[in-house]
């Protein structure tokens, strides 16, 4: 019998990630200041090496690598070795992960960096294979041996290029922003787009939903036919695809494919609030009813596997379970027709094309969609709606059979500015479909937030944990995404339900971002707050990724806030922020989507319109039934705090007052009124 490993210094670790390595081999150390002192004293380098735990190439580099013997004695005799949980400390992964693009041209993870005892780095790389990643830490060790002068002239080197990336002189004439030809752009951005199957013509697909955003939000302006095909075409193949869990709902990362066939199976909450926000727009756009069951199927997955006992919604599910990638999610044959009738299984089998469309490898299938229900009905000589029964019927005898494996490893970290993401997807839902159902969600994740990740000092915590025998602790002061969704999550749900204590919370939270995150040049904001830790580079978020620029979201919080606070040096922050990126916006639109929807709104006619009255939130529901991304609502009542309802509030009749430009329109009492006003 072997004798039980012994624990490395992981094992005092909150996060799952860091805790899956604390009985490697490899004496782990989590980041901080022993790991660097351990090193300086020592002489040796350090391996960076970060992760998340959903991470498919993470277990299997860990497997190979970390949990071997002889790589451990190579790992543990020439390094210090730390593990970083990604999800925990971004502001470690952006600066080593800059580093290793910049030396590769590449990133992603598991990501590896080798780097002196002051942090700085000297190498790295992501995935590396078991027999590579001997050689490599050879060599480096070697290298570092005989020539560690030329080592720290290329960290230097490295180092400066980090710090450079994303440094931008300052602009600070607003008057010089010019309108973009928003056609030209658009057609440049099309001339990538996958025609058949959405989305861009190449692979990995993964959903970036704020492209679609944009591309929403520049359909409803131009009317583009082109545009809107193709976020038409885009959600759909989305929605039929692997990469949505047809039986569980929600959707996993990324599409190995063109065809959104194959996924990486993790599902993270990132992407499900983002795109329960998406999908609930393109509803108010298009009408499509599969939005409205995509969006109610992600609301449903949520709840039931990534919200906590106390409404925290969980950071991620693993890709693997019992150590194999995806399946939980996939089906042989074999199964369907051991729990179902022949019959069924025939219908089922022809419904999530459980046959060659669907193959994936070793007699296993990944459910898609194909066809449209209106054909597999008339094959069955069903109705739609017969249909429609049928196969909920069956799926969620499938759900149900399905939860019986076991399960994926849940991440159970609660990261704010996550939680945010999916608070407005909920007050976008509801806006949508006009459910409560949202809202109540979001009202008691918001308290989960307030209780848990709020510091004494009025700031945010970037995350806990929520898992059995670990109540609530806090891990680390937030960074901007978690200021900046936070703030944005307040907007939107006062955009549902117009409780002027959401927008008072924005307010008091972005008068925070700027004490504490401020480039007094650029008027941008640093990723890390002034009383953060110091590394080696100091970041700003600019690019959209799998989530929107901090700086980004940030802007429009402030274009926004300005209108409902009076406040004109907000929105003069907001343009000078993209008078210093308006050459990157225009000619790389897909990585600044959420600065390209922001400046469409700052160069087209943008509207305030406040409702006051007994049929004020009658009214609101009418103007806000179709897709609107040109305006703000406000209701107006007796007390209000807010610049935008002073003198317009009504005791009993019903008004609305539209406002452009800082011009507002006389009484309008009527809705249809109010809706012809914004047509012209």
């Amino acid at each position: 019998m072997d004798a039980p490993k012994e624990p490395n210094a992981l094992i005092d670790s909150l996060s799952p990630y860091l805790l899956q390595h604390a009985y490697n081999p490899v004496k782990w150390m989590p980041w901080g200041e022993k790991a660097f002192a351990d090193a300086k004293s020592t002489g040796k380098l350090m391996i960076i090496s970060i992760g998340y735990s959903a991470c498919h190439w993470c277990h299997v580099m860990e497997h190979e690598s970390f949990e071997d013997e002889e790589i451990a004695v190579v790992m543990n005799k020439h390094y210090v070795c730390v593990k970083v949980d990604r999800e925990e400390r971004p502001d470690i992964d952006k600066i080593y992960m800059d580093a290793v693009q910049l030396m590769t041209g590449r990133g992603g993870w598991p990501l590896n960096c080798i780097v002196l005892p002051d942090g700085r780095p000297i190498y790295g790389g992501t995935y590396f294979p078991k027999e590579q990643w001997r050689n490599v830490l050879l060599q480096i060790a070697a290298f570092y041996r005989n020539d560690p002068a030329k080592c720290n002239e290329y960290a230097e080197e490295l180092t400066q290029g980090i710090q450079r990336v994303e440094a931008l002189k300052p602009n600070i004439d607003v008057a010089k922003i010019s309108t973009p030809d928003w056609n030209d752009v658009f057609l440049r951005w099309s001339a990538n787009f996958d025609e058949q199957d959405g989305g861009p013509n190449r692979s990995p697909k993964f959903p970036m939903p704020a492209t679609y955003e944009f591309l929403l939000n520049y359909y409803f302006h131009s009317k583009h036919p082109y545009a809107g095909e193709h976020v038409q075409l885009t959600l759909k193949k989305m929605a039929y695809g692997g990469i949505y869990d047809q039986i569980g709902g929600g959707f996993t990362r990324y599409s190995t494919d063109m065809l959104w066939k194959v996924p990486h199976f993790e599902k993270m909450l990132y992407d499900n609030g983002q795109l329960l926000s998406l999908y609930s727009n393109a509803y108010r756009q298009f009408k499509d009813p599969l939005y409205k069951e995509i969006a109610y199927d992600i609301f449903a997955f949520v709840q039931r596997e990534l919200t906590s006992p106390h409404k925290g919604f969980y950071a991620a599910l693993d890709a693997d379970s019992e150590g194999v990638e995806g399946k939980f999610y996939t089906w042989t044959k074999n199964e369907l027709t051991a729990i179902l009738t022949e019959n069924d299984a025939l219908l089922i089998s022809d419904y999530y094309n459980i046959n060659d469309r669907g193959y994936w490898e070793h007699d296993v299938f990944i459910p898609l969609r194909f066809e449209d229900d209106e054909t597999i009905a008339i094959r069955y000589q069903l109705s739609v709606e017969e249909l429609k029964q049928k196969v909920t019927s069956l799926r969620n005898k499938l759900l149900a059979e399905r939860e019986k494996r076991v399960r994926p490893g849940l991440d159970y970290k609660i990261i704010t500015g996550w939680n945010a993401l999916m608070i407005k997807g909920l007050a976008d839902a509801n806006i949508a479909f006009n459910d409560k159902i949202f809202l109540d969600a979001a009202y008691s994740n918001i308290e989960f937030i307030k209780s848990n990740l709020s510091d004494v000092n009025g700031g945010l915590y970037h995350s806990c944990v929520d898992a059995e025998n670990v109540a609530h602790q806090q891990k680390g002061y937030a960074f901007l995404d978690d200021y900046s969704l936070l703030i944005e999550a307040y907007i939107s749900l006062y955009q549902a339900d117009f409780n002027e204590a959401h927008l008072l919370e924005a307010k008091r939270l972005t008068e925070k971002v700027i004490e504490l995150f401020e480039d007094d040049n650029t008027k941008l904001f640093y990723f890390t707050p002034t009383n953060g830790e110091a590394l080696i580079a100091r970041k700003m978020e600019l690019q959209d990724n799998v989530i929107s620029s901090s700086n980004a979201v940030m802007a429009t919080n402030l274009f926004n806030l300005s209108r409902y606070f009076g406040k004109p040096e907000y929105e003069e922050q907001a343009m000078q922020m993209i008078s210093g990126l308006q050459k990157e916006i225009v000619s790389a639109t897909p990585w600044y989507s959420k600065w390209a929807q922001l400046f469409i709104n700052s160069t087209h006619p943008f509207y305030e319109i406040v409702v006051s009255g007994d049929e004020a939130h009658v009214w609101v529901d009418e103007i806000r039934k179709n897709y609107r991304p040109d305006l703000l609502l406000a209701i107006a009542t007796k007390g209000s705090k807010l610049s935008i309802n002073e003198g317009r509030v009504s005791e009993g009749k019903t008004i609305a007052f539209v406002c452009k430009d800082k011009v507002c329109s006389l009484p309008i009492e009527s809705p249809d009124e109010t809706l012809e006003l914004l047509s012209k």
